[in-house]
């Protein structure tokens, strides 16, 4: 009986991911994929040339992949508007950029076998997209401009229809510049027309770091920040945030093609936003370049916290989503343990814990049951000495303070490699026929990540076959831990057997990260570091079908 309550469907962070307006790539890119969309449906084009022999995303294999989603469902319409706004975090309010004046956007719900048919009203003063982070759906809906998509110009609209396969919590964003880092995220939740588990209520967690607003701040002179200022007598060798005073250079205009307008610049004041000092050993030490000023949950700050309510007993799922920027998230819910059922929208064997580590993007599934009483959800910033806070409530009692700590995050922690796939999902033993070896590059002195040594251009292009295994090793060769990210595939960690399906994964500084996939969805996909700004800074490349 699961009483799909729909929850004040928390902050999923803003880490605009891998976007067109990448500063490697130039403003050229940028100009190549601002068309109009397409309004109403339409396919654009990518907007970018693309070396011959590859699947085009608007192809006949795509479509054929799409057909072979099935018939039936409903179509679920939705209209949706991207616009700057004023929003309540709590304790303060800010302006910035978000879907339909809330923080995070409405939750979208469909039930799995259902098209989505979303249009996207863009009234920014920039060019932006949507990308439906961990759906396995057709390639011209991915949402990244200059690979599968023009990007929506402003007063454009662009209608995103696909089928939706597989049930599960996903999100959804923007891939354009540093926009995610902004208000612009939301829930996409896929229910399952058979659900096998049993819950009474169901609670939607999204958590996230916020910068945008506040004293000045925006996410691209955070940006702009990070680059020139180790550029400015760096000397660390990557290896760490050493002493730079930054003060003042958050406020320099941007000259990164990202398109911010003047009444986008920030304070000449604002703050510096490097973090300096954050570590942490769950991520083999440097836990975060940028120094958030709040970390919420569900939009709130610690100070004024959203709070779900049920009663002692009840059956709860957590459905809880990373959508910050930069910061891995401990989080434990104070008093109860937490069954883990799901992660990045697929099934697991159920294990049992009392913390999880989500990494940037990451997603999870926990069961619990409701004690009588008054209990924190604490997201501790892993690394970084700040919590971010929710509040369940079942029964009377003063609400816990801001800063509450329960035992429980320092209790039984649970990270993905300690997982195994639910026998109905578990990726088939089979030896690869591809390995495509990707080495994670660059550090915090040049700010110069990359795959390979090569900042991001949108026709890079790492062959793959329909119908083969493909295995892909990342090797970080950095001092940092990076989130790493796969559109439109589901892929299983292959150094544990029987190992979960997941589309996000955490590799740690000076260690490999190996992951397997079914090369059944053709297109041209990106491959990238969830780290909004690791990614803007080059750390992406794209998967291609041969056609």
């Amino acid at each position: 009986m699961h009483n799909h309550q729909q929850s004040p469907s928390g902050p999923v962070s803003r880490r605009t991911l891998l976007g067109a307006s990448i500063a490697v790539a130039g403003t050229g890119v940028l100009a190549a994929c601002s068309g109009s969309g397409s309004g109403h449906g339409g396919h654009a084009g990518p907007g970018g040339s693309a070396p011959a022999g590859y699947v085009d995303p608007r192809g006949a294999e795509v479509a054929a992949a799409e057909r072979g989603r099935g018939s039936g469902g409903r179509v679920r319409k939705v209209a949706l508007t991207a616009a700057a706004t004023r929003l309540d975090l709590g304790d303060r309010t800010v302006t910035s950029w978000s879907y339909g004046g809330d923080l995070p956007g409405k939750e979208v719900r469909v039930t799995a076998g259902d098209t989505l048919a979303l249009t996207l009203a863009n009234h920014l003063p920039q060019a932006t997209s949507l990308h439906w982070h961990g759906l396995a759906l057709r390639n011209d809906m991915d949402g990244v401009p200059g690979v599968t998509q023009k990007a929506i110009a402003p007063g454009g609209d662009f209608t995103y229809r696909f089928k939706v396969a597989h049930p599960g919590t996903y999100w959804f964003h923007p891939h354009s510049g540093t926009q995610q880092d902004r208000g612009l995220y939301a829930p996409l939740i896929v229910d399952d027309p058979k659900e096998p588990l049993s819950y009474d209520k169901e609670w939607v967690i999204v958590l996230d770091d916020w910068v945008d607003g506040v004293d000045g701040s925006t996410p691209d002179a955070v940006l702009k920040e990070l680059r020139a200022g180790m550029d400015m007598g760096g000397s660390d060798g990557g290896s760490g945030h050493s002493g730079h005073d930054m003060s003042g250079m958050a406020g320099m205009s941007m000259t990164d093609g990202s398109g911010a307008s003047a009444g986008e610049s920030p304070s000449a004041n604002a703050p510096s936003r490097m973090m300096m000092g954050a570590t942490s050993e769950l991520l083999g030490g440097d836990a975060g370049d940028v120094k958030y000023p709040y970390y919420l949950v569900n939009g709130r700050t610690p100070q004024d916290p959203s709070v779900f309510k049920a009663r002692p007993g009840d059956r709860i799922r957590l459905r809880i989503i990373n959508a910050g920027g930069d910061t891995a998230f401990r989080v434990a819910l104070g008093g109860h343990g937490m069954t883990v059922t799901h992660t990045d929208g697929f099934p697991v064997r159920h294990a049992t814990t009392d913390a999880l580590l989500l990494g940037m993007g990451e997603r999870y599934d926990v069961l619990v049951t409701a004690g009588d009483g008054v209990f924190p959800f604490t997201a501790l910033a892993e690394g970084k000495k700040a919590t971010a806070l929710a509040v369940l409530r079942t029964g009377s009692g003063a609400a816990p303070t801001a800063g509450v700590r329960p035992k429980e995050l320092n209790g039984r922690l649970l990270t993905a490699d300690k997982l195994k796939a639910a026998d109905s999902v578990a990726l088939e033993s089979r030896e690869p026929d591809r390995t495509i070896r990707l080495q994670l590059t660059g550090g915090m002195a040049e700010y110069d990540w990359a795959f390979d040594k090569k900042p991001y251009t949108t026709d890079q292009r790492h062959p793959v076959q329909a119908g083969e295994r493909v295995r892909l090793e990342f090797a970080n060769s950095t001092a940092m831990w990076h989130p790493l990210h796969l559109h439109g595939h589901t892929f299983a960690l292959a150094n544990v057997a029987g190992g979960p399906r997941k589309d996000t994964a955490i590799v740690l500084p000076n260690g490999t990260l190996t992951v397997d996939f079914d090369a059944d969805n053709p297109g041209l996909w990106m491959v990238h570091c969830h780290n909004v700004y690791h990614s803007e800074a080059g750390m992406m490349t794209v998967l291609g079908y041969r056609a």
